[in-house]
C-alpha cells in the first residue's frame, strides 16, 4: 500500500505513546439548567485542554467504546492562525513550536506541520473507536489528499467507506478569480465491522409514490421485474387475464412462475391497460430509510450560512467562527453511524455543534446518546459550554432539550518528571490508571469484602495496589492474610516484596514494584 512521507513522520508515528497521561479535574456540573459543584455523572463531558493529551486521558474509560467520532480539524488554509505545539523530542520539530502556520508561499513546511499534528491524534482516536464504530472527518482540498493517505495507513485502506461531498454553500461567489468552491469533504472510515445506517425519508424521497388504483396497501411505485442476472430457469411466458402472452426478457424474470402467479393474485403485480407490460408494485409502507449517497446537499443538511444564523440566534451576537457546521449535518452523521445509546466524541469541538446535535436527537426520539467534547481554546467555557447550556435550557423561541453535562479541565500528569507517581492527583486516579494498564478495562469502585487495596478481578486474575502516600508498603505474608478474593492468579503492586520466588510461583503471585513496574502507555 502506498504511504505518505513528510518531515518529522518518523518522530510522530509513536508520539502518542510519549504524551504524558494527565488526569481530569472536575470544574462544575450543569444539570437541567442549574450549575452544580458536584459531578452530574451524566456521561456527557466537555473538556478544556490540549486534545492530544485529553484523548490519552480518555483511554482508561473509553478505549474501544466510542461508536461515532466526528472531527473538524484545521483545514490548513493559511488563514486559520493555528500553531503547532506538540512537544515532540526532535530538533527540527522543536523549531516549529509557537509559530503560526502560514500560507503556501510563506511556509514551505505547512503540510509537514499539519500531518505531524494530525497523525498522533488519529492514532489515539483509532484506539478509542469501537470495533463497530466509524470516524467522520471534515476537510477541504488543502489537505484532503494527505488526510486520505494517513487514514489509509492508520485505519486501513480496506476500512475506507466514502468521501462524502457536503455542499456548504448554495450560492456561487462571482467575485472569485478561478472557481467558486461550494463544497467540503467528509472522509468516513470504520474500525472493523461497522455497518452504515440509512437516511431518513423525506417528502421529496416519496414523490414517486402514488395510489392511482386505490390499492388498499397504500401508495406505490413501479419497480423492475427483470432478473439482474441470466437465469434460464426464469425464462417463461406469462399469460394475461385476457389470454395474451408476454414473453420473458433476455435474462428472465426476477421470480419463479409460482411466485409471480401468487403476486398477480394478491395484486402486487398488475398489467397495463392493453396487457403488453407487467407492472411490479413497490409499496411505500414497506420502505425504510434510504441508502446514503455521496453528495449531501445544503437544502437537505443545511449550509454554513444556516449554521452562522443559528449561532447568531443563540448568542444574540456574532461568533468568531468562519465555517461552523450546521446541526443537521452532524445529526445526519450520528443517525448513520450509531444507535440511541451510543457515545459520540468530538475532539475539535469548536462551537459545540456536536453536543447540540446529540441533545436534539435525544429530545426527538427519547434516546440516551452521550457526548464528549474536547476544546483547547479559551472559548471552551464562554462559547462551547455556554452553547450547550443554552440548548439545554432553551433560547429565544427554541424550547430547551433538557440534559446535563460535566465540565473538566485537563489537570496534572500522573507521573512526575523523575518517573515517580504524582501523589497530588489522588489515589483514586492512580488506582484507575493501574487497573486499566493491567486489564484494558475501565475501573469501577464496587462494593466488595476484600481489603482496601483490592482493584478488581478480571479474567480470573485478582489485582491489588498496595500503596500509601508517604509510606513504604510491603508484600509479605501479613498482607496475603488480608486478601479475600479467590483467583487463579494474583498481581500485587507494592514498594517491596519479602516473599520468595518459589513461594510466589507456587501460589501464582506476580509482584510489581511501585513505580517501576507501572506501565506507561
Amino acid at each position: 500500500m502506498p504511504t505518505l512521507h513528510w518531515i518529522g513522520k518518523d518522530k510522530v508515528i509513536n508520539h502518542h505513546m510519549d504524551v504524558p497521561f494527565k488526569v481530569l479535574e472536575h470544574s462544575y456540573g450543569f444539570d437541567n439548567g442549574k450549575q452544580t459543584e458536584t459531578e452530574t455523572k451524566s456521561g456527557n463531558k466537555i473538556i478544556h485542554g490540549d486534545n492530544l493529551e485529553a484523548l490519552k486521558t480518555l483511554l482508561p474509560e473509553y478505549e474501544g467504546k466510542i461508536k461515532c467520532i466526528y472531527i473538524d480539524p484545521p483545514y490548513n488554509t493559511g488563514n486559520e492562525s493555528w500553531v503547532y505545539n506538540d512537544n515532540v523530542n526532535d530538533p527540527k520539530i522543536k523549531k516549529w513550536l509557537g509559530q503560526v502556520v502560514g500560507k503556501e508561499a510563506e511556509d514551505l513546511t505547512r503540510h509537514d506541520k499539519w500531518l505531524c499534528m494530525m497523525y498522533p491524534r488519529l492514532k489515539l482516536l483509532h484506539k478509542l473507536l469501537a470495533d463497530d464504530g466509524a470516524i467522520f472527518i471534515s476537510i477541504d482540498d488543502n489537505e484532503q489528499a494527505n488526510l486520505k493517505l494517513i487514514c489509509d495507513e492508520i485505519f486501513g485502506g480496506g476500512n475506507f467507506i466514502a468521501n462524502v461531498i457536503w455542499q456548504h454553500t448554495i450560492q456561487a461567489k462571482n467575485d472569485v478569480k478561478t472557481v467558486s468552491l461550494q463544497h467540503n469533504y467528509t472522509l468516513i472510515y470504520k474500525k472493523y465491522n461497522f455497518q452504515i445506517g440509512k437516511v431518513k425519508r423525506t417528502d421529496d424521497h416519496n414523490v414517486a409514490y402514488s395510489n392511482p388504483d386505490n390499492d388498499p396497501n397504500g401508495a406505490w411505485r413501479s419497480g423492475d421485474f427483470r432478473s439482474p442476472n441470466l437465469r434460464l430457469n426464469l425464462k417463461y411466458e406469462i399469460e394475461t387475464p385476457s389470454g395474451k402472452t408476454i414473453q420473458p426478457p433476455d435474462k428472465g424474470w426476477r421470480w419463479d412462475k409460482h411466485s409471480v402467479l401468487d403476486k398477480i393474485r394478491t395484486g402486487e403485480i398488475i398489467f397495463n391497460k392493453d396487457e403488453t407490460k407487467i407492472i411490479r408494485k413497490i409499496y411505500l409502507k414497506n420502505q425504510g430509510g434510504r441508502v446514503p449517497e455521496s453528495i449531501w446537499f445544503g437544502n437537505d443538511v443545511e449550509t454554513t450560512r444556516d449554521a452562522n444564523r443559528s449561532l447568531k440566534e443563540l448568542f444574540k451576537t456574532e461568533i468568531p467562527f468562519n465555517t461552523p457546521k450546521p446541526t443537521k449535518l452532524i445529526e445526519r452523521i450520528i443517525q448513520l453511524s450509531c444507535d440511541e445509546n451510543a457515545i459520540i466524541l468530538d475532539s475539535f469541538a469548536g462551537s459545540g455543534t456536536t453536543a447540540h446535535a446529540v441533545l436534539n436527537l435525544n429530545k426527538q426520539d427519547g434516546g440516551n446518546r452521550k457526548f464528549i467534547l474536547v476544546e483547547m481554546e479559551d472559548y471552551s467555557e464562554t462559547i462551547t459550554a455556554e452553547r450547550v447550556k443554552r440548548v439545554i435550557k432553551g433560547y429565544g423561541t427554541t424550547e430547551g432539550t433538557g440534559g446535563s453535562f460535566d465540565f473538566y479541565e485537563l489537570g496534572q500528569p500522573l507521573f512526575n518528571e523523575d518517573g515517580n507517581l504524582n501523589e497530588t492527583v489522588g489515589i483514586e486516579k492512580i488506582r484507575q490508571y493501574v487497573y486499566y494498564t493491567e486489564t484494558k478495562s475501565a475501573f469501577s469502585e464496587t462494593q466488595h469484602t476484600d481489603n482496601k487495596y483490592f482493584l478488581g478481578k478480571h479474567n480470573d486474575t485478582a489485582y491489588y495496589f498496595n500503596y500509601e502516600k508517604d509510606e513504604v508498603t510491603t508484600l509479605d505474608h501479613a498482607f496475603l492474610a488480608t486478601m479475600k478474593t479467590k483467583a487463579e492468579q494474583y498481581v500485587i503492586y507494592a514498594d517491596n516484596c519479602l516473599l520468595t520466588k518459589d513461594f510466589m510461583t507456587k501460589h501464582h503471585i506476580i509482584f510489581k514494584k511501585i513505580p517501576r513496574d507501572i506501565t506507561k502507555f
